[in-house]
């Protein structure tokens, strides 16, 4: 297989810097999009879209930065999703269940 697809929900928490943690998010963001990955942030973390060794490297990445930034722990969490059958993107993957309901009548935003 010459290239895979992968879909990361990540949240990386670095340790030992401690309540507020905005700027080691944005520090991540950056990297990522330095990457040219493609990337969504929701409250608990940022989905990230592209060639797995790619997103793998800036995950990488994003460790070294958080550290380089004083964090002398980071407790990174991921949930990553393959699919070799079809090209699937995260805006599919959201409108497959804004259109479900809707057809039910529920509106989700």
């Amino acid at each position: 297989m010459a290239e895979m697809k992968v879909i990361v929900d990540l949240c990386v928490v670095p340790m030992g810097v401690g309540v507020s943690v905005s700027e080691y998010v944005y520090a991540c963001h950056q990297v990522l999009k330095k990457a040219g990955l493609k990337t969504m942030l929701h409250a608990y973390g940022t989905n990230i879209e592209g060639e797995w060794d790619a997103v793998m490297a800036a995950i990488r990445e994003c460790h070294e930065k958080v550290h380089g930034m004083g964090a002398p722990r980071i407790i990174t969490t991921m949930k990553l999703g393959t699919r070799v059958d079809r090209d699937q993107t995260m805006e599919d993957k959201i409108a497959s269940v804004v259109d479900k309901g809707a057809e039910n009548g529920d509106f989700i935003r």
